[in-house]
């Protein structure tokens, strides 16, 4: 008991001297992603999916996402928001007091992404899984930047976007 607390005080201690090195920019992404994250955790479980996809974007087949994003390609600021955005966002779901998996996390990027006008593709996989189930993936991408869901597994195969 008392060696599990020594290690959790120790864990405390050095995120918060990182928390440090980390200017007032970036405790208010963090602060924002880890609103989100819960946002979209409670909207997950409290809101059937198909309504929360029409208001991040509505569904798309993945040809039509990638002829979507050819239209508005993003601009090297843009990328680097994006950038900060995905470490936000990886960064407060360690954090959070739940657990943030890859669908809340890629919600949240997208939200705070579209926020700033930059274009993102949310991408959804299947791959097989134990007995008569199916594992499921969700990735983020705004042009060539990886936001959140990297790297996706090649068994993962892409069935739907939302754009």
């Amino acid at each position: 008991m008392k060696q599990r607390l020594r290690t959790a005080w120790r864990r405390l201690r050095h995120r918060a001297r990182r928390l440090g090195q980390v200017g007032i920019q970036d405790h208010a992404l963090l602060a924002e992603a880890a609103v989100g994250l819960a946002a979209a955790r409670i909207a997950i479980r409290t809101i059937p999916f198909p309504r929360i996809a029409r208001r991040l974007g509505g569904f798309m087949a993945p040809q039509q996402a990638n002829a979507k994003a050819s239209h508005a390609p993003p601009t090297e600021q843009d990328m680097e928001i994006a950038r900060k955005i995905g470490w936000a966002v990886t960064v407060a779901a360690r954090t959070v007091p739940f657990k943030a998996v890859c669908l809340p996390q890629a919600m949240a990027a997208h939200r705070m992404l579209r926020k700033r006008g930059i274009f993102s593709i949310m991408h959804f996989g299947t791959a097989p899984g134990a007995a008569l189930s199916l594992e499921a993936h969700a990735w983020l991408n705004a042009g060539e930047i990886e936001v959140t869901g990297y790297p996706v597994g090649s068994e993962f195969t892409e069935i739907a976007c939302i754009a």
